[in-house]
């Protein structure tokens, strides 16, 4: 089995057509019904099913797909593991990042990483769990930042926590309910949900309902953050969100924090990686400079 037999099946799957696979892998197509038939044959199964509308997986063709597509990720990071090691060659590492991780870590750990691998270029992604655990899964990113999942994370992935978040409720100027110092007297209000249901930003966590009260009525949910600043200056609904990044944007957002006496549950920041796919060197350097920040900032706080 060869790495473009690989390559081929992925292209496939992808087409959908024997034709455009060909053309697309740059060769003829009875190389590629050759190379398909002795894919095939080593494996004594199957692979595809054919039909006049073109070609589909078979169910061995799609297992054998999902380990190939690790295989082809995991040699292509070997490949710029060691182009790294060379000052005029550039490798790529991809990081999910959640808003609040974005506006504690992201600026001085990039800038400290990048000042000592010049020549390894950072792609950084808004990224929501569960969102940004599925493309860690897939290999679409090296690593993620963000809160750790209320169902946990499971063995196939890997978390070390960073720093706590903590939360804030806000509202619009002249919010009805800008003046609210306690949060019972938030109880049928309506809610702007930022993030996943059940994630740091889900009312349920305030305890209403424990308390007797109505339980938070969301009438928007929001996955990004952008947006949340676009919507929520121009509805009454209130949204919980994290300090810091309240206090980067929310004021000049025309959005007020509102002042209660009690404490909002806090998150903590966590960096996920796999555990069946190890780290490239730039990567783990990458890792352990995110860490190194959050301890930094912890003692700086204490």
């Amino acid at each position: 089995m060869r790495l473009q037999q690989l390559q081929l099946l992925l292209t496939l799957a992808q087409t959908g057509s024997m034709r455009a696979s060909a053309a697309s892998m740059n060769v003829t197509q009875p190389a590629l019904t050759k190379a398909l038939k002795q894919l095939e044959d080593e494996f004594g199964a199957a692979l595809v099913v054919r039909s006049p509308k073109g070609v589909r997986l078979a169910p061995a063709g799609e297992m054998l797909a999902a380990r190939a597509a690790t295989v082809v990720r995991e040699i292509e990071r070997a490949r710029q593991e060691v182009a790294a090691l060379t000052s005029d060659s550039q490798t790529t590492l991809s990081v999910g990042m959640s808003p609040a991780a974005a506006l504690m870590l992201a600026a001085n750990a990039v800038s400290a990483f990048q000042s000592r691998w010049p020549h390894v270029r950072v792609h950084l992604v808004d990224a929501l769990y569960p969102k940004a655990l599925q493309q860690l899964r897939s290999g679409e990113l090296d690593m993620a930042l963000g809160p750790l999942p209320p169902a946990g994370i499971g063995r196939d992935l890997q978390a070390a926590p960073l720093i706590d978040s903590p939360s804030v409720i806000v509202a619009k100027q002249g919010h009805p309910l800008a003046q609210a110092r306690r949060l019972d007297d938030l109880s049928g209000a309506s809610w702007l949900l930022s993030g996943p249901r059940l994630g740091p930003g889900d009312p349920v966590h305030l305890g209403f309902e424990q308390r007797g009260l109505a339980a938070p009525k969301v009438t928007v949910d929001c996955e990004s953050f952008s947006t949340l600043l676009a919507v929520l200056p121009s509805m009454d609904t209130l949204a919980i969100v994290p300090e810091r990044f309240y206090a980067t944007h929310g004021p000049r957002m025309g959005l007020v924090a509102l002042s209660l006496q009690e404490t909002l549950p806090s998150t903590t920041i966590h960096i996920f990686s796999r555990t069946d796919a190890p780290l490239s060197l730039p990567a783990q350097r990458l890792l352990d400079t995110f860490l190194q920040e959050s301890t930094l900032l912890r003692e700086a706080s204490a």
